[in-house]
């Protein structure tokens, strides 16, 4: 992933507004929850479309996530979040079935899954965040932060154990150990039990923990403050070796099969600055050290201009050894991510999956590294679907395609590609994909009340910003035909680095987003998801346009082109146009309120930037351009909120370790001073990528009544109490 701040959109107990909203019921309809309606908030009589589904219902699918295939046995595991309780489940050679039972939604993560070199015993890390930080609180324990921890459980049956505090398991290709990671620091256990015992005491933060083929090796990632290393523990002799080390920012490990090499990708320190454009800079390059000497040589370099700027896959698999001593690797040279292959002596790269104006998305090998099946939007900008390519060369083979979205594919030890598979109206589920048919590995597992039939098919429409970039956006239609214009919300995801698709996403948040965007449809809103400049799925020149972000704001437009194509159309009011969005989307948020409340009736930015100056200290550096300090602010939308007008609610949770809580804190005292109507959501003890189900409801409830009493016609009664108190 480029650069470390990625936004994924990228908590006391007050009886406040949060109070309130936490204690409401979810499932309750809407103009109905009385505590919350009658105490907190005007009384007012709504003109309400009848309500087919609730936002309880349209979140209750499962949501799969870290599809992980075994070394042996064909076997596929994952993590299913059914409503905020997550377990493992276990697919192939046998029956379905789940080898965790946790209960509740108790805000304990789950993931990282690992599986032990005979194929039958899963590690996993429960509990805190799985993005790292310190523990996590999110259900306000007064005995503080549950531990997080890496477990193991065999499929044969019997109690999940628990191995050692930590996180990021990785299992010995031959057993005997299992290695994690602990306070940013390597640990190492056996596989059927003992103490563990710190491996490696390194000044860095470590990561990206890489077994070679015998196992008696260990790679990773040492991160220190301007640069980071790749090192080789040995295990027999117990001894540190450092991979060529240098100046810059090394990453990615990659053993070759027969373990006597260890290649990894450097990016030149300093080079790659969050949130401003960088479409060219000091090229990217693919080493290859000698494990036991530390030796090692540069085997290609990016060229300059496109491509020179290192961009990954989104799953972070960034090199793959293929037969013949070749090097597998994505490359933006034409402006557009592909793949590419070069032989370890050197030479011109090999260009694999096909060219055209289409980026690959995330990829898996088979585990001789013969193949790559991988997701990509070749010849359909709104979907993502399955290809698989030879790394020895030859024409890519499609695997799926439709009206659906294939993500996360894996090759089994077997063979056989599994993947996340979803459409616009039912959710992603893990499936087998085989002769251009996909089979659900867990049929099911979706309640029967899930409200699929009701939801609507969403419509790809292109507008045009003023300076004439043409955005893609996905349009909700209310399932009922209008008579007469009515509201309308537009909504921008998070990242930036994303892309909304035509149907349920592969990102957890984005697919919770997704819900409400349907639910809002449901309730009569014309709702247009826009993905903006600054975004995937279109080519590095959208990604890195000029101007982006602390550097200009350009996205700005692109709120400016959607707005305008909603007051284009007949059956939208222009006076009742709101704006949602989470994190980047909620500083997309905040920057259209406070630089176009003549278009915006109202907005809920939850956990949006909104003072880049104070987000980006780094930009007072000595390899700053001149004034970017101040061009930051300007890009910010501090920077005129003065002409703020609408109404704002403002939702943030208070342990946000991407987004400082303070940014919400000075938006909202800077919109009291001028009189701006602001309301607030705080959920205290979550962070970011809010953990519990309650909390998404919370968050979405709050959302539906702010926008259903500022867009919604309604008539006002006597009641409730002043803005600034709500």
């Amino acid at each position: 992933m480029r650069g470390s701040k990625r936004f994924f959109f990228e908590k006391k107990n007050q009886k406040t507004l949060a109070g309130a909203v936490a204690d409401w019921p979810a499932d309750a309809p809407r103009g109905k929850k009385s505590f919350f309606a009658l105490l907190l908030l005007p009384a007012v009589a709504f003109a309400e479309p009848p309500h087919d589904f609730t936002l309880r219902q349209v979140l209750s699918a499962p949501f799969p996530a870290d599809l992980t295939p075994a070394p042996r046995g064909g076997r596929v595991a994952w993590v299913f979040n059914d409503q905020g309780a997550r377990n493992i489940w276990v697919a192939g050679n046998g029956p379905t079935h789940a080898v965790t039972a946790y209960t509740g939604d108790d805000g304990e993560d789950a993931g990282d899954i690992a599986w032990a070199a005979s194929g039958d015993q899963l590690f996993y890390t429960r509990g805190g965040n799985l993005e790292g930080g310190p523990p996590t609180n999110p259900m306000s324990l007064v005995g503080g932060a549950p531990p997080q921890a890496v477990w193991t459980v065999n499929l044969s049956g019997g109690a999940p154990r628990e191995v050692g505090p930590g996180h990021a398991p990785a299992a010995s290709p031959k057993g005997g150990h299992v290695a994690y990671l602990s306070g940013g620091q390597v640990w190492m256990a056996a596989v059927n039990g003992g103490a563990p015992s710190q491996a490696v005491h390194d000044r860095g933060e470590d990561s990206a923990l890489t077994w070679s083929p015998d196992g008696t090796k260990l790679a990773f990632v040492s991160t220190r403050t301007d640069h980071s290393l790749v090192g080789v523990y040995d295990l027999a002799s117990q001894r540190l070796v450092w991979m060529q080390p240098g100046l810059d920012q090394d990453q990615a490990p990659e053993w070759s099969p027969d373990g006597k090499h260890l290649a990894f990708v450097r990016v030149p320190a300093g080079v790659q600055v969050d949130f401003l454009a960088d479409r060219q800079n000091t090229p990217w390059s693919i080493w290859v050290a000698d494990p036991a000497s530390g030796q090692g040589r540069r085997v290609w370099v990016a060229d300059p201009g496109p491509g020179s700027v290192f961009h990954n896959v989104l799953n972070g698999r960034a090199l793959v050894w293929a037969p013949g001593d070749r090097l597998v690797f994505p490359w933006e040279r034409t402006g557009w991510v592909h793949l590419y292959a070069v032989p370890l002596a050197g030479g011109a790269p090999q260009e694999l999956t096909g060219g055209g104006d289409y980026e690959v998305f995330d990829i898996a090998p088979s585990a001789d590294g013969a193949r790559i099946a991988y997701s990509a939007n070749a010849g359909d900008v709104d979907h993502w679907h399955l290809w698989d390519v030879a790394t020895s060369g030859g024409a890519p083979r499609q695997l799926t395609g439709g009206a659906g979205n294939e993500d996360y594919p894996v090759i089994a030890s077997d063979g056989a590609v599994m993947a996340l598979h979803g459409d616009a109206r039912n959710p992603l589920r893990p499936v087998l994909v085989k002769q251009g048919a996909m089979a659900d590995l867990a049929p099911g597992t979706i309640l029967a009340d899930f409200p699929a039939a009701r939801l609507v098919q969403p419509q790809p429409v292109v507008f045009s910003a003023p300076d004439g970039l043409r955005v893609h956006g996905q349009l909700f239609l209310p399932p009922a035909e209008r008579s007469r214009p009515g509201p309308a919300v537009l909504f921008f995801h998070g990242g930036p680095y994303r892309q909304m698709l035509l149907g349920w996403h592969p990102m957890g948040a984005y697919s919770f987003m997704y819900g409400l965007n349907q639910y809002l449809a449901n309730e009569g809103y014309v709702v247009l998801s826009v993905n903006y400049r600054g975004g995937i799925g279109y080519g590095l020149d959208f990604r890195e346009p000029p101007e982006f972000g602390a550097g200009g704001a350009s996205e700005f437009k692109d709120i400016l082109g959607g707005a305008n194509y909603l007051r284009g159309r007949a059956d939208v009011d222009p006076k009742r146009i709101g704006i949602w969005g989470g994190s980047y989307g909620g500083l997309m948020t905040a920057l259209g309120l406070s630089r176009a409340s003549d278009l915006l009736a109202a907005g809920v930015d939850y956990a949006g930037v909104h003072d880049w100056r104070a987000m980006m200290p780094e930009l007072a550096g000595p390899n700053m351009p001149p004034g970017a300090p101040q061009r930051a602010f300007d890009s910010s939308a501090m920077a005129t909120i003065d002409r703020w007008r609408s109404p704002v609610l403002i939702v943030h949770a208070d342990d946000d370790r991407d987004v400082a809580f303070d940014q919400s804190v000075e938006l909202a005292q800077a919109l009291r001073r001028r009189g701006v109507e602001v309301e607030q959501l705080v959920l205290p003890d979550e962070i970011h990528v809010m953990l519990r189900e309650r909390s998404w409801l919370a968050f979405f409830a709050a959302a539906d009544d702010f926008f259903a009493r500022h867009l919604m016609p309604a008539t006002p009664s006597a009641g409730g109490l002043p803005a600034t108190q709500r």
